[in-house]
C-alpha cells in the first residue's frame, strides 16, 4: 500500500497549487479545488465575451405574414444576377498569421483549418483564399529560415496604422499551400510585393505559378493603393495615374521574364479601399490598357472603423450606437451601390468583379458586434446582396489574437495544448452562403424585396440551372416573446409547390448571441472548436398545401431560414485527425474541460498580436512553459505495472 499513498501524496502535491483556464479567464484553486480568488485577467479581443444590448423592436414592426409569388423558371424573371460560385464567400487571411493558421511548414499542417475548410469543400466543391494584405506588400523571399518555419516575422511598418510587420517566406509556404488544396480543394490568390517598383520581388508568383498550377486562381498588384500616400508609402501626389503608371512597370517586367513566370493574365487590380472610387482608375484607361493583362477587378471596403481605441485614429464609434446598423438589409445594400456602376463595366470586358477584403470593421472589428449572431446574419445578407450586384467572390479577412472578427482564430502557440480553435461568427455566413449557392456553379439569386420592402424581413430567391431551386429568408429582429416571429408563404407561378420542402435555420437567442446553430449544429464554444460540426443534424420538414400551391415558412425573430424546393444530395463532410505531433516530448494530453495548466502563464503574457491591427506584437517570442502532465502519466503507469 506505501506506493499508492505515494502516488496520492504526489498528486496532492502536484495539484497544489494549479492553474485552470477556460473562456472568460482564469482562477486560482486550492488544494481542495475551490476557487481561492476570481480574478479575470486581460484576455485577446479575439475571445472577448462583451454581450450588447438587442436594438428595440422597430415601430411600427414589420408585418408578420406576407406572401412571395414566384416563377418557376430563370427565364420569367427578370433582374437575376450572373451565375454565382458556391465559393462565393472565402477567406482574406493576412500573410503574417499563416503560421498560426495553416501550419509550421509543409510537414504540419493544421487539422482544424482542414475541418473548417473541408466544411466549404464539401457544400461548394472548392474554398477559395486570399493571402496578402498589409503584409504582402514587403514580403521577401528567403532560401530558409533556421526555425523550420514556412514564414517568418521582421520589422514592423511604423507608417502604417496597423503596424504589420515585414514578411519573410520560403519556397516550402507554396508546399504548404499545396498540401492543403490536395486535402480541402483550395484555390488561391497571392499578392506580389509592391512597396518597390525597381524591384518588385516576383519569387511569390514565379514559385506560385510553378508549384500551385492550377490552384493558383490570380495574383493582387497593390494593396489598397489609394492609401500609400497616407501610410507614407509614396509622396503626397501618389494619384490614380501614378497607380496605373506602375501597373504598366510591373507588367513590362513580368514581360522581361516571361520564361520565369508564364501565365500572363492573372494579375487582379486596383483594390481600392474607398478613398478612390473605382471610376477614378478606370478613367485612366486603365482596363482598356491593361485588359488582356487582368484576371479580375477588385475592390476592398470595410463598412466603418474601429480604429481609435486601438491607434487613436478618427473618430470614437461606440459599439452599442453602431449594432443597429448592422441589423437591417439596408446595412448591405448601401455598400454595394457604389459599386453597381464598375460590376457592369467588368462584365462589359468578360471579368469578375471581386471584394476583395472586408469584414465587420477595419482596425479588427467592435466588440459584441463582430462576434454575435447579429454580425453573422449582416454577413451573410451582405454577401447575397454583392452576389445579387453581380460581385463575382469576397473575402472574408482573417488577423490574428487582437481582432474581434476573425472567422476561426487559432489558440496562442503557448497555449496549443491546451486550447483548441475559436469559430467566429462570420464563418457561420461563409458555411450557410455555400449551401445557398451550392457547387454546381450555375446559381443565380434576386433580392425579392420582400414584405414591402421591409429592411428588417429580407428575402432571396436562388434559380440553379434554370429552375427555382431555394429561397433565404432573414429576421433581424429580436423578441423572445415570438410576437415578431414571421410566416413567408410560397407561391410558384408557372409551377406547383413540392408536397413538402426541407428548411434548415440559422439560430440564436438574439442578434447579441455568441451561440451560433446551422440546422441544429455548432462548431463549439470558444477553445472548443476542432473544425467539425457536432450534434444531430436538424433538416424541418414542412409540408406544403399542394392543391392552393404554397408552402408556408415561419422565421423567428432573429433567425436565417434556407428553403429547400427540391431535393438536395446528403452533405458528408470528410474530416481529419492529427498523425503527427511538432511537440513529440508532451504528446498525452488532458481535456481542458477537465484540467489544463500552464504554471501561471496568463493571457496577459501572450504575444502572438495580429495582422490587420497590432501585428507588431506578433513577432515578439513568448517562453514556453513546462507541464507536469508527464509525471501523472508516468508514476500512474508505474503503479498500473506494480499492482499488475
Amino acid at each position: 500500500m506505501l506506493l499508492p499513498f505515494l502516488l496520492l501524496s504526489f498528486l496532492r502535491a502536484a495539484t497544489a497549487q494549479v492553474t485552470v483556464y477556460d473562456q472568460a479567464g482564469q482562477v486560482t484553486l486550492g488544494a481542495t479545488g475551490t476557487a481561492t480568488s476570481a480574478v479575470v485577467l486581460p484576455t485577446a479581443n479575439a475571445y472577448n465575451i462583451t454581450v450588447l444590448t438587442p436594438p428595440p423592436v422597430p415601430d411600427p414592426a414589420p408585418p408578420t405574414s406576407f406572401t412571395l409569388e414566384l416563377q418557376s423558371e430563370a427565364t420569367a424573371v427578370s433582374g437575376l444576377s450572373i451565375p454565382i460560385p458556391g465559393t462565393f464567400w472565402g477567406f482574406s487571411v493576412e500573410m503574417s498569421v499563416i503560421t498560426q493558421l495553416f501550419g509550421k511548414n509543409s510537414s504540419f499542417v493544421q487539422v482544424p483549418l482542414l475541418n473548417l475548410w473541408s466544411n466549404i469543400r464539401e457544400r461548394a466543391g472548392a474554398v477559395h483564399v486570399r493571402i496578402g494584405g498589409n503584409t504582402q506588400e514587403f514580403a521577401y523571399y528567403v532560401n530558409n529560415l533556421t526555425d523550420g518555419h514556412a514564414i517568418s516575422k521582421e520589422q514592423v511598418d511604423s507608417n502604417n496604422p496597423t503596424q504589420t510587420p515585414a514578411v519573410i517566406y520560403t519556397m516550402d509556404l507554396f508546399y504548404l499551400l499545396s498540401n492543403i488544396s490536395a486535402l480541402v480543394n483550395a484555390h488561391w490568390y497571392v499578392g506580389v510585393p509592391f512597396n518597390d517598383t525597381s524591384d518588385f520581388r516576383f519569387q511569390i508568383v514565379e514559385y506560385s505559378e510553378a508549384i500551385l498550377g492550377d490552384y493558383l486562381l490570380g495574383v493582387q498588384v497593390g494593396n489598397e493603393p489609394d492609401l500609400y500616400s497616407a501610410h507614407q508609402h509614396r509622396n503626397s501626389s501618389y494619384s490614380p495615374q501614378n497607380y496605373a503608371n506602375e501597373f504598366g512597370e510591373l507588367v513590362d517586367a513580368m514581360n522581361a521574364i516571361s520564361g520565369q513566370i508564364p501565365v500572363r493574365n492573372n494579375l487582379i487590380a486596383p483594390s481600392v479601399s474607398g478613398t478612390w472610387t473605382p471610376e477614378d482608375v478606370w478613367n485612366t484607361g486603365f482596363i482598356t490598357d491593361y485588359l488582356d493583362d487582368l484576371y479580375a477587378l477588385a475592390v476592398e471596403k470595410y463598412p466603418t472603423d474601429n480604429c481609435f481605441p486601438e491607434y487613436g485614429i478618427g473618430a470614437f464609434h461606440d459599439p452599442q450606437t453602431e449594432f443597429p446598423d448592422y441589423l437591417n438589409h439596408t446595412a448591405g445594400v448601401a455598400l454595394c451601390e457604389p459599386y453597381l456602376n464598375s460590376t457592369a463595366i467588368a462584365q462589359s470586358v468578360g471579368k469578375p468583379f471581386l471584394m476583395f477584403e472586408t469584414n465587420s470593421a477595419s482596425c479588427g472589428g467592435f466588440p459584441g458586434i463582430s462576434n454575435s449572431f447579429g454580425a453573422a446574419l449582416w454577413a451573410l445578407d451582405y454577401g447575397l446582396q454583392m452576389a445579387f450586384s453581380n460581385f463575382s467572390g469576397a473575402m472574408l479577412h482573417v488577423g490574428g489574437q487582437d481582432v474581434y472578427y476573425n472567422p476561426f482564430t487559432a489558440p496562442p502557440t503557448n497555449q496549443s495544448n491546451l486550447y483548441e480553435w475559436t469559430i467566429g461568427a462570420v464563418y457561420y455566413s461563409a458555411l450557410v452562403a455555400s449551401e445557398v449557392f451550392g457547387s454546381t456553379n450555375t446559381s443565380r439569386i434576386i433580392d425579392l424585396n420582400a414584405n414591402g420592402a421591409n429592411i428588417y424581413t429580407p428575402s432571396y430567391a436562388i434559380y440553379e440551372n434554370g429552375a427555382l431551386a431555394r429561397v433565404a429568408l432573414f429576421n433581424y429582429i429580436t423578441d423572445a416573446s415570438g410576437a415578431n416571429d414571421y410566416t413567408a408563404t410560397i407561391s410558384i407561378n408557372g409551377g406547383t409547390v413540392p408536397s413538402s420542402v426541407s428548411v434548415k435555420y440559422l439560430t440564436a437567442e438574439s442578434v447579441s448571441s455568441i451561440n451560433i446553430t446551422w440546422a441544429g449544429q455548432t462548431l463549439g464554444a470558444m477553445h472548443e472548436v476542432d473544425g467539425r460540426l457536432s450534434n444531430a443534424l436538424d433538416v424541418v420538414t414542412i409540408n406544403c398545401d399542394t392543391s392552393a400551391n404554397t408552402c408556408a415558412i415561419p422565421v423567428k425573430a432573429p433567425q436565417f431560414a434556407l428553403v429547400f424546393l427540391k431535393q438536395e444530395e446528403n452533405i458528408a463532410t470528410v474530416t481529419y485527425s492529427t498523425s503527427t505531433y511538432t511537440n513529440t516530448r508532451y504528446t498525452v494530453t488532458v481535456a481542458s474541460s477537465v484540467l489544463a495548466t500552464s504554471n501561471g502563464m496568463s493571457g496577459a503574457d501572450w504575444e502572438l498580436g495580429s495582422t490587420s491591427s497590432g501585428s507588431n506584437n506578433a513577432a515578439q517570442r513568448t517562453i514556453p512553459f513546462e507541464k507536469i502532465r508527464w509525471s501523472f502519466v508516468f508514476v500512474g503507469l508505474l503503479f498500473l505495472c506494480i499492482v499488475s
